[in-house]
This record gives C-alpha cells, sequence and structure tokens, in this order.
C-alpha cells in the first residue's frame, strides 16, 4: 500500500468504487446480511488502496466494512465512531489476529506468512488513519 501507483483516470477510479462497494455487498451477502443502504457521507476510499463503507442492514443495523487491499472485514458501527476510527480498529483487530496465528503456527509456512500479510496490511491501514492530511475534509 505504500508504493505510488500510477495517476487514474476518473473513470477507473469511478470503476475502483464500484467494484469495491459491489465486493463489500457481495460480502455481506456472504455473511447471510442483507443491505439496505450506504451511508455515503460517512465512507471513506482511498483509491486503490482501502474503502471503508458504513452500511445499514434491513434487520436496522449499522456496519463498517473495510476492503479493498486490504482482509474485507465487517464491524458494528458501536466499535468506531466513524471511518477513521473504523481504520484503526481494523488495524488492532489484524495485529491480534496476527499474533494469534503466529503463536500457533510455529512451524507452518503458509500460516505465517498469512500472519506477516495481517500486520502488513495492520501497520499500512494504521498509518493511513494517522495521516492528518487525509483526514482534513472529515474534522
Amino acid at each position: 500500500m505504500a508504493e505510488q501507483p500510477p495517476k487514474m483516470t476518473e473513470e477507473q477510479i469511478s470503476e475502483w468504487v464500484r467494484a469495491q462497494f459491489q465486493a463489500a455487498n457481495k460480502y455481506l451477502a456472504e455473511q447471510g446480511i442483507i443491505t439496505d443502504r450506504i451511508l455515503s457521507k460517512d465512507s471513506r476510499y482511498l483509491v486503490p488502496h482501502v474503502a471503508v463503507w458504513k452500511f445499514t442492514t434491513q434487520d436496522k443495523k449499522t456496519l463498517w466494512v473495510i476492503n479493498g487491499d486490504v482482509p474485507t472485514d465487517i464491524i458494528g458501527d458501536k466499535a468506531a465512531k466513524d471511518a477513521r476510527d473504523a481504520m484503526r480498529y481494523f488495524a488492532l483487530r489484524w495485529q491480534m489476529q496476527a499474533e494469534g496465528v503466529l503463536q500457533q503456527a510455529t512451524n507452518e509456512p503458509e500460516q505465517q506468512k498469512y500472519a506477516q500479510y495481517l500486520i502488513n496490511r495492520a501497520e499500512n491501514l494504521y498509518q493511513l488513519s494517522e495521516s492528518k492530511e487525509m483526514w482534513q475534509q472529515q474534522a
């Protein structure tokens, strides 16, 4: 997530956002969650790295979903007051998951590789959540 990608056109940006939105909806459907609507004003994305979506569901719950060049994951809205907090929450969760995997997978290369992936994504996500420039519009 740290390298600078080539400049994207408005059309490419729109397509990336649309693809991530569809992937987030698909993920929720696979979890048995039917969305009601997206709360666009609360959702944030950094193309082409990460998208944080705030959804309401048909059973009147509100959820945060993260996807992009990170593991797709979900939390309830009580865990985070805004997209920035949600990113911090996911980063901490992935660090803890990675630690658990590393403690259990001492000789399993695939599990160790997965744990390193989680650690990398968590560190990058935390850095993004701490970037003042990225969040100035939200303040």
